[in-house]
C-alpha cells in the first residue's frame, strides 16, 4: 500500500572544487541550474591543512583536489552571486573548520544574511585524520578542543548548522569493515560529546545531540551496507538514550549524508563504474527508515583523474531518475519484518559493540588512535589480498579483463585537468592580498586569536575577526602550530614481519640473495611528499615490503622533497618509493630527481605510484623514475618483485 504523499527526497550534492575561487564559483552555479539541491564543498590540500598557497609544503597542491581559499576575498569569490540565506552547504573541511567557518560567516554578513538562518554543515571531524585522511595539524587532544568550540558556538549564532558531520567515509576507504565503521565512528561521537557537555547549558545538550550528523561510504555489497545504516540508526538511537540519557526521539535520530565508495571504482573498463555508483546508492536510498538526507555520487571516471562537468552532470542525473521517476519514495520501509536483514543488523551491532567496548576500555577513542589505525591497515591488507588471490572478485580487474576498449575514453578530453597556471595566479593574488590589508589590524587580530588559543576561550570569535581583518589560512594554520604544536601521527606499519607466507616464499628468497650482494638487507625507503594524506596504498606497500624481508623505512605523510632525499642519504636505502595520490607528481618529482642528482644519490632507483595519467607517467621515466604504478597494478606482489630487480647490483651492473 502506497503512502498518501510522496516522501521528500534527499539533498542532491555534488562535491567539487578546483583550481580557483573563480573556476569553482562557476562550476557551483551552473550545477545549481541542473538541479542540484544543495552545494558541497571540496577544499585544496594547502587550505585542509593551514598553509598558504605560496609555502613550501603547497607547492604542486594548490587547487588540485579542491579549491584553494586562502583569505576573505576567496570566499567571497566562491560563493559570488550565490544567497548564502537560502543555501545548504556543506564544507569538506575538518582541521580548519573553524577558519573556514570563520570565513562562510563573514561573507553571508557581507551579503547581508541573517546568520541565525544559516544552514549546513562543516565536517569537523579531525579524529577520522589520523586514522586514514592525514589533514590534521596538531595533536589530538586540542583538536578535540577546537571541533567542540565550534558546536559551542553555532548553538548560540547559528542554531541551524551542523557543526560536525562523523566522517566514517574515509574509514572504509582506509580498508574498515562494516563493524569497525560503525564501531570508529560512534566512538567518535560520544568522544565529542562528552567533551561538549562541559560547553553547553544542560538545558541545551539534548539539542546539540540531534544537531550532530554523520557522513557515511556505502560500498558494492550493498545489501550488507543497507543493513549496516539501519544498525547505524538503531546504535545512535541506544547511545544517545543510554549514555546520555535524551528522551526527545528528534533528538536521537540519526541524520546522515553519504558519498558512495570511491575506493572500488576501477582504471580498467571504467564504464563499468556507472553500475558500481547506482548500487551504491540504492544502499542508502532503499530503505526508508535508514535513507540519507543528502546523497553525492562520485563520477565514473574519477580514477583515471578529475571529472568533467558533463560526468558530474551523469552522477546527478542518475540521484534525480532514483528520486523523480521510480516509486521509491511512495512507499515505507522495504525492509522491516524482513528475518534475513534483521539477523544481519543484530550480528553488526554486536560487531560494533564489542568494539565500542575495546576502544572505551582503552579511554575513548582520542586514546585509541593508534589502534584504531593498525585495525585498519589489518583490514585493508585482508582486502587487498583478497582482490589479488580472485577470493574477491572484481570485474574488469581480476576477472573478465578482456573486452572492448571504452569510447568513453578516448580522446584528450576523456578527463578534466586543472589548470596549471592556477597556482601561480592564486600566489599573485594572495600577494595582492597582503599588500593591500591593514596589517595592523591583521596584527591585532591575530594576537588576539592566539590569546584566545592559551586561554582556552572559544576560538570562534576570534576566528571571525582574524577573517573579517584579513588575515590568511596560513597564517591562522600557523597560529595553531604554535599554540598547540605540531603532530605526526601513527603509520599503523611496524617494523616485525607478519606470519604471512603465501605468494612470498619466492620473494623472500630473492630478497635474501639481492641482501647478500648488496652486504646489508635490502633497505626500501616509503615516501608520501607533499600535503597528500592518502596513505593507505603505501601502508599496505610498506607492509608489504615488511612481510617480504626487506628492511622498510616509513615515516608516514607530509614530507617534503628535501626531506625525502636527506632520509635517503642518511639511511643508505636501495630503493625509494613514493606514492602520492593528490594529481601533484610532475612536480614534486622534478624536485625530488633534482635534488637526487646533486646530493650524487641518482643510482638509487625512484619508483612512484598513484592516479597518474600515461603521458605524465611518460614525463616521469624521462626524468629517470625507475617504475609508474597506477591503481590498475594491484598485485602487490608484482611490485615487490620490481623492487627487489631494482636493487639487484648485477642489474644495475649490467644496465
Amino acid at each position: 500500500m502506497t503512502n498518501q504523499t510522496k516522501d521528500r527526497p534527499w539533498l542532491f550534492r555534488t562535491y567539487a572544487g578546483h583550481s580557483t575561487a573563480k573556476a569553482s564559483n562557476a562550476l557551483y552555479r551552473g550545477n545549481l541550474a541542473k538541479g542540484q539541491t544543495g552545494l558541497s564543498v571540496a577544499f585544496d590540500l594547502p587550505t585542509q591543512t593551514g598553509y598558504d598557497s605560496d609555502h613550501e609544503l603547497a607547492r604542486g597542491e594548490v587547487g588540485k583536489v579542491g579549491v584553494p581559499v586562502g583569505h576573505l576575498g576567496d570566499m567571497r569569490a566562491l560563493f559570488d552571486q550565490i544567497p548564502l540565506e537560502q543555501m545548504n552547504t556543506s564544507m569538506t573541511i575538518n582541521a580548519t573548520a573553524p577558519w573556514l567557518l570563520a570565513l562562510y560567516i563573514a561573507v553571508a554578513e557581507e551579503q547581508g544574511a541573517d546568520v541565525s538562518k544559516l544552514q549546513g554543515t562543516v565536517q569537523n571531524d579531525i579524529i577520522k585524520e589520523y586514522l586514514s585522511r592525514g589533514t590534521y595539524i596538531c595533536p589530538p587532544k586540542p583538536s578535540l578542543r577546537m571541533i567542540t568550540d565550534v558546536a559551542a558556538y553555532t548553538r548560540q549564532h547559528l542554531p541551524k548548522w551542523n557543526p560536525m558531520n562523523v566522517c566514517s567515509y574515509h574509514l572504509q576507504e582506509a580498508g574498515a569493515t562494516p563493524e569497525q565503521e560503525l564501531a570508529f565512528a560512534l566512538a567518535t561521537a560520544t568522544a565529542v560529546l562528552d567533551d561538549l557537555r562541559g560547553k553547553v547549558a544542560d538545558e541545551d545538550f539534548p539539542g546539540m545531540v540531534g544537531r550532530i550528523s554523520f557522513f557515511v561510504n556505502a560500498g558494492i555489497r550493498f545489501v550488507t551496507e543497507m543493513c549496516k545504516m539501519r544498525a547505524f540508526v538503531e546504535l545512535w538511537d541506544e547511545i544517545t538514550r543510554e549514555r546520555y540519557g535524551i528522551d526527545e526521539p528528534k533528538f536521537r535520530r540519526f541524520r546522515y549524508g553519504v558519498q558512495v565508495n570511491s575506493l572500488g571504482l576501477t582504471e580498467q573498463q571504467p564504464e563499468n563504474n556507472v553500475y558500481r555508483i547506482l548500487l551504491e546508492m540504492l544502499a542508502v536510498t532503499l530503505s526508508k527508515n535508514a535513507r540519507a538526507r543528502a546523497v553525492q555520487l562520485p563520477a565514473w571516471n574519477e580514477a583515471l583523474g578529475l571529472p568533467r562537468p558533463w560526468d558530474q552532470q551523469w552522477s546527478l542525473r542518475m540521484q534525480q531518475i532514483l528520486a523523480y521517476e521510480t516509486d521509491l519514495l511512495e512507499y515505507g520501509d522495504l525492509f522491516d519484518g524482513n528475518p534475513a536483514v534483521t539477523r544481519k543488523v543484530e550480528a553488526l551491532k554486536d560487531g560494533a559493540r564489542a568494539e565500542l567496548a575495546q576502544i572505551d576500555g582503552m579511554g575513548g577513542a582520542v586514546a585509541a588512535i593508534e589502534y584504531m589505525k593498525s585495525r585498519l591497515v589489518d583490514s585493508n591488507s585482508e582486502r587487498i589480498t583478497g582482490i589479488e588471490g580472485g577470493e574477491t572478485t572484481v570485474v574488469g580487474v581480476n576477472r573478465w579483463t578482456e573486452g572492448e576498449d571504452s569510447p568513453l575514453t578516448a580522446g584528450d578530453e576523456a578527463i578534466m585537468v586543472a589548470d596549471p597556471a592556477a597556482e601561480a595566479d592564486q600566489i599573485t593574488r594572495l600577494t595582492t592580498w597582503r599588500e593591500t590589508r591593514d596589517a595592523g589590524a591583521v596584527e591585532a587580530a591575530l594576537a588576539e586569536l592566539r590569546a584566545a588559543a592559551a586561554s582556552g576561550a572559544n576560538i570562534m570569535p576570534a576566528s571571525i575577526k582574524a577573517a573579517k581583518a584579513g588575515a590568511t589560512t596560513g597564517e591562522w594554520g600557523d597560529m595553531i602550530r604554535t599554540a598547540f604544536g605540531q603532530y605526526r601521527g601513527p603509520t599503523g606499519v611496524s617494523r616485525n614481519p607478519s606470519n604471512r607466507t603465501e605468494g612470498l616464499d619466492d620473494i623472500r628468497a630473492q630478497v635474501d640473495v639481492v641482501s647478500t650482494k648488496l652486504g646489508s638487507r635490502l633497505k626500501f625507503l616509503v615516501g608520501k611528499p607533499g600535503l597528500d594524506g592518502h596513505s593507505n596504498g603505501a601502508e599496505q606497500i610498506a607492509a608489504r615490503a615488511r612481510d617480504c624481508g626487506m628492511d622498510i623505512s616509513y615515516e608516514g605523510i607530509r614530507l617534503t622533497p628535501e626531506e625525502i632525499v636527506e632520509a635517503a642519504r642518511n639511511e643508505e636505502v636501495h630503493v625509494v618509493g613514493l606514492s602520492i595520490l593528490s594529481g601533484s607528481h610532475i612536480p614534486l618529482l622534478e624536485d625530488l630527481m633534482q635534488r637526487m642528482r646533486t646530493e650524487n644519490l641518482d643510482h638509487i632507483p625512484v619508483v612512484v605510484g598513484g592516479i597518474i595519467p600515461d603521458e605524465d607517467a611518460e614525463r616521469l621515466r624521462a626524468m629517470g623514475v625507475a617504475r609508474v604504478y597506477t591503481p590498475k597494478d594491484f598485485e602487490l606482489n608484482r611490485i615487490m618483485g620490481d623492487i627487489v630487480t631494482l636493487a639487484d647490483p648485477s642489474d644495475i651492473a649490467a644496465e
